[in-house]
């Protein structure tokens, strides 16, 4: 059996609906998006003032307005999900950063032991050495 990351790991845990909510959150965090609902906003108002088209949404665009209240009840608390997930990666990703430090640290103070062992040893033979030369 192959290790996962941990980031794999939360990936593979995620159920349908949180990965729905993360596309949503990251579809509607991004420029397109913004750039997309201008110009459907800009063309929305222009035909409706200019009158084109019948007016079905006259000043001052009461129907945009539900429109954008509902998107906003629902996107809200869709992006609220994605965020708590990310909050929840980060926590993990931390914990692991941290495990692994620690790892490390004894890793560390365990070849610093080891140096100073030889550094010692290297030391005595030295003093030997010349002891020998001396007599």
């Amino acid at each position: 059996m192959e290790n996962k990351t941990w980031h794999e790991q939360h990936a593979a845990n995620l159920k349908f609906g949180d990965r729905i909510a993360d596309k949503v959150a990251n579809g509607m965090g991004s420029w397109s998006f913004i750039i997309w609902q201008t110009i459907i906003v800009v063309i929305w108002m222009g035909l409706n003032v200019v009158g084109f088209v019948q007016h079905w949404d006259v000043y001052p665009f009461i129907l945009l307005n539900l429109i954008f209240s509902t998107q906003a009840a629902y996107a809200a608390p869709i992006i609220m999900m994605s965020q708590n997930r990310q909050n929840q990666r980060d926590r993990i990703q931390a914990q692991h950063d941290y495990k692994t430090n620690i790892d490390a640290k004894k890793e560390i103070e365990a070849l610093q032991i080891q140096l100073s062992k030889l550094e010692t040893e290297k030391l005595d033979r030295i003093l030997a050495l010349l002891n020998e030369k001396l007599k």
